[in-house]
């Protein structure tokens, strides 16, 4: 009986989400491109449930391009109504479309010119003759078995302010750029905002020798640096090989005298490297591609002087990883 009532719930949404999206019409267009023209923010407003969603429609729009704040009625009757201005544009939510206190802000809306687009279940009802947009978000039945608890009503409403950012978003020509400068603090920030440069060892961490220098002095830089790496340069300072610990372990064997050998000897040929402009994220992927923990960094393609070098552990520590 559990199972059966948690499909027949998320049934009846999923079909309430496939008959709005053959109601995408061109009222939908309109409000589109009435946002697009705003030159305010959007004020979402709405009572009990209809304010959670429209609390979480204001935040994606906010977050993919589109000025927003959520407006609680209620509490714009009491003076924060002040917050609106002429140029903003109202997205006012109501299954019902007759809810007490969005009809008492309305002649206030109109007062102000400010243009509403509304998102109700009743196309009839007060709130939707006074709009100048207005989006049928009804539902044939809630999954609610008494009918009245709302749950396939705001499911519905909610997928089509997703509608809305989504189409507004790919309209303004939103990137992933963009969505990082406002997401700096989480993950997805850090994976399209920080670069090689800004994690890379330069100076004197970076872990350099010469190639005629004894391995003695290479296992000394690889072990003062802590990086696990050095990389050998000639004497232009130009990269020609590098030398790791797991160079050191297998040299072992091959060379009883491994100390007094030059790093030429013992270096690996053609390190990888990355440009200091692209992404930490890219820097993460080539290190699983070639299975490294470390990228020796230039200005760019074409160089052979290492500008630094980047580890896994410097990812790490960032939060790329």
């Amino acid at each position: 009986m559990i199972i059966e009532r948690a499909r027949r719930v998320l049934q009846i949404e999923a079909e309430a989400i496939e008959r709005l999206a053959e109601r995408i019409n061109d009222a939908f267009v309109r409000a589109v491109e009435l946002i697009l023209a705003c030159e305010g923010k959007v004020v979402v407003t709405g009572v009990g449930k209809s304010g959670i969603i429209g609390q979480k429609i204001a935040s994606t729009l906010a977050s993919t391009g589109t000025p927003a704040f959520f407006l609680h009625p209620t509490e714009g009757i009491h003076g924060d109504l002040g917050m609106l201005e002429k140029k903003d544009i109202v997205v006012a939510i109501s299954n019902s479309g007759e809810t007490d206190e969005l009809s008492q802000i309305l002649p206030l809306i109109k007062r102000y010119g400010s243009k509403l687009i509304v998102l109700t279940g009743k196309t009839t009802s007060t709130l939707a003759r006074a709009g100048d947009v207005v989006l049928d978000v009804s539902v044939q039945e809630e999954a609610c078995p008494l009918g009245l608890a709302p749950t396939a009503s705001t499911t519905v409403a909610l997928a089509m302010g997703d509608a809305l950012a989504v189409a507004l978003l790919e309209k303004r020509g939103f990137n992933k750029e963009d969505f990082a400068m406002l997401h700096p603090g989480g993950k997805l920030g850090k994976q399209l905002l920080l670069k090689v440069r800004d994690l890379m060892h330069v100076g004197e961490e970076l872990p350099t020798v010469y190639e005629d220098a004894l391995m003695k002095e290479a296992v000394v830089e690889i072990t003062s640096k802590r990086l696990g790496i050095t990389g050998v340069v000639n004497d232009r300072e130009e990269l020609v090989g590098a030398i790791t610990d797991g160079d050191l372990r297998r040299s072992l064997e091959k060379y009883p005298d491994l100390l007094e050998r030059a790093a030429a000897e013992v270096m690996t040929r053609n390190p990888k490297w990355i440009e200091a402009d692209t992404l930490a994220a890219q820097a993460v992927q080539r290190m699983e591609e070639y299975s490294i923990t470390s990228l020796f960094v230039f200005d760019k393609a074409g160089e052979r002087t290492p500008r630094g070098i980047l580890h896994l552990h410097d990812l790490l520590k960032a939060g790329v990883v």
